[in-house]
C-alpha cells in the first residue's frame, strides 16, 4: 500500500461536473489500495474575484484580512469535494490549512510553510480516511490565518508530501506536463518526459505557470518526485526529479517566458557605497521581492539603478522607491510597465558554452533590443519590448532545436 498526494488546481476545480471528475480519479487511485491526501486550490476565478472585491474596497488592502479573504476560495472546494466522496460512499474529510495545521510564518499573501504537524491527520489516513485538504493556506503563530501566494497549492500538496514521506505527489493541472514552451506560441512545442528540480526551479520562477517555484524548493530540499499530470487525460506527465547524466546531453531544456514584470529606474542616483541598499532596503522590508537589477557604469559621480518586480507589487514598490529616491538626491523615478523576460534554461549549459551568444544574435537579427540580461550557470535571461515576446518565444524555440528546426 502506498500513500499518495494527489493535488488539483482551479482548473481541474471549476465546475460540480469537473469536482465529480476529480472525485472519480481521487476513488480510482484510492481503490487501488492506496491511501490518500488531496490538496484542492479554488474553483477557477474564485480567487480572482476575491482580489478584485479586495482592490474595490480598498486601493492597499490590509494584508492580514487580504488573507482572511482570499484564503475561503478553498474552503467552498474542499467542501464540495469531501461532500461528493461521502456521497459516493467512500469515507472523507475536509481540512482548512489552520486545522491541520499547516505553520507559516507572518509574511501575509507570500507566507513560507515552516512546519506541518501531521498528528491528527496520520490518525484518519490510518482510519481509512480519504483527506481533503486546503491548499494555498496555513496559520502563523499567533493564529492568523496566511496565504502561499498565486499557485501556493502546489507548494501545500509538495509540503504534505514531505512531511508524510509520501512515495508519490502527483500535480494535476489543465496541462499534461512540462513543455519546452508554451504550446500557445509555439505549436511545436514538446512535452519534457523528465526535468531537474534545478531547471524546473528556474523555468517556474522565469514565468512557466505549471509549478510555484516554492513547490519545486520543496521538493528539492525533501528529494519529493513530483508527477505533473493533466486531470483531463490519463496520459503520462512530466517527472520532476533528482538531476542525471541524459539531462546534461541537453544543452536547452525549454524557453521561459514572463510578462507579468515591471521595470523601475532610479536615475542619476549619488555613486556611492550603500545607496543599493537604501533604495532595495524598505523594499525587502516590505516583502516585495526584486528580480532583475542593473546598475549603469558611473558618469560624473552619478549612475541608473534599474530592477524589476512583478506586476502585483508593481504599484507598492514604486511608492515606496520614490520615497527612497529622495533621501538619497536621486532626479527621478521612471518607470516601464510593457516589458517581458525571455528565458533559456538548461542544466546542459554548464558543460557548454555560447548559448548566449546564440541568443543575443537570434534576437538582434529580428530587431529585438535587450534591456536588461541576467544569467546564472543554467540559464539566460533578457528583458525586452512586451511586445517581442511570442516572436522572441519562437526564434530561440527553433534556435536551440527544440522544435527540430536548429539553425
Amino acid at each position: 500500500m502506498a500513500l499518495v498526494v494527489q493535488k488539483y488546481g482551479g482548473s481541474s476545480m471549476g465546475t460540480i461536473e469537473r469536482i465529480r471528475n476529480v472525485a472519480k480519479r481521487v476513488a480510482k487511485t484510492y481503490d487501488a489500495g492506496n491511501d490518500m491526501v488531496v490538496v484542492v486550490s479554488a474553483m477557477s476565478g474564485e480567487t480572482n474575484k476575491l482580489v478584485a472585491l479586495a482592490n474595490d474596497i480598498s486601493e492597499f488592502p490590509d494584508n492580514r484580512e487580504y488573507d482572511v479573504l482570499v484564503a475561503s476560495g478553498e474552503q467552498v472546494s474542499i467542501a464540495l469535494l469531501a461532500m461528493c466522496l461521502k456521497s459516493m460512499g467512500y469515507k472523507a474529510k475536509s481540512y482548512h490549512g489552520w486545522q491541520i495545521p499547516i505553520i507559516t510564518d507572518n509574511a501575509f499573501s507570500k507566507a513560507r510553510i515552516e512546519k506541518i504537524d501531521d498528528t491528527k491527520i496520520r490518525a484518519d489516513i490510518k482510519d481509512g480516511t480519504i483527506l481533503v485538504v486546503a491548499g494555498f493556506q496555513g496559520v502563523d503563530s499567533d493564529g492568523n490565518v496566511t496565504t502561499l501566494g498565486r499557485g501556493g497549492s502546489d507548494t501545500s500538496a509538495v509540503a504534505m508530501a514531505a512531511a508524510l514521506k509520501a512515495d508519490v505527489c502527483e500535480i494535476y493541472t489543465d496541462v499534461d506536463g512540462v513543455y519546452t514552451t508554451d504550446p500557445n506560441i509555439c505549436e511545436d512545442a514538446k512535452k519534457i518526459e523528465k526535468v531537474s528540480y534545478d531547471e524546473m526551479l528556474e523555468l517556474a520562477s522565469l514565468g512557466a505557470k505549471v509549478l510555484q517555484i516554492r513547490s519545486v524548493e520543496f521538493a528539492k530540499k525533501y528529494n519529493v518526485d513530483v508527477h505533473v499530470r493533466s486531470s483531463f487525460n490519463d496520459n503520462p506527465g512530466t517527472m520532476v526529479t533528482k538531476e542525471d547524466k541524459d539531462m546534461e546531453a541537453v544543452l536547452v531544456s525549454g524557453i521561459a517566458y514572463d510578462k507579468n514584470e515591471a521595470k523601475i529606474a532610479v536615475m542619476q542616483v549619488p555613486d556611492k557605497p550603500g545607496i543599493a541598499a537604501k533604495i532595495l532596503s524598505p523594499l525587502s522590508e516590505a516583502n516585495i521581492s526584486v528580480d532583475m537589477i542593473v546598475q549603469n557604469v558611473s558618469a560624473a559621480d552619478l549612475t541608473d539603478f534599474t530592477f524589476t518586480v512583478t506586476k502585483a507589487d508593481f504599484k507598492k514598490a514604486l511608492a515606496i522607491t520614490r520615497e527612497a529616491a529622495k533621501g538619497i538626491d536621486a532626479k527621478e523615478v521612471v518607470t516601464d510597465e510593457n516589458i517581458s523576460k525571455v528565458s533559456v534554461v538548461g542544466v546542459g549549459m554548464r558543460s557548454h558554452a555560447g548559448v548566449a551568444t546564440r541568443m543575443f544574435q537570434a534576437l538582434a537579427k529580428e530587431g529585438i533590443n535587450i534591456q536588461m540580461i541576467s544569467t546564472s550557470e543554467i540559464k539566460v535571461s533578457v528583458v525586452i519590448d512586451a511586445k517581442y515576446t511570442e516572436l522572441a518565444v519562437r526564434v530561440l524555440h527553433d534556435i536551440f532545436g527544440l522544435s527540430g528546426k536548429a539553425a
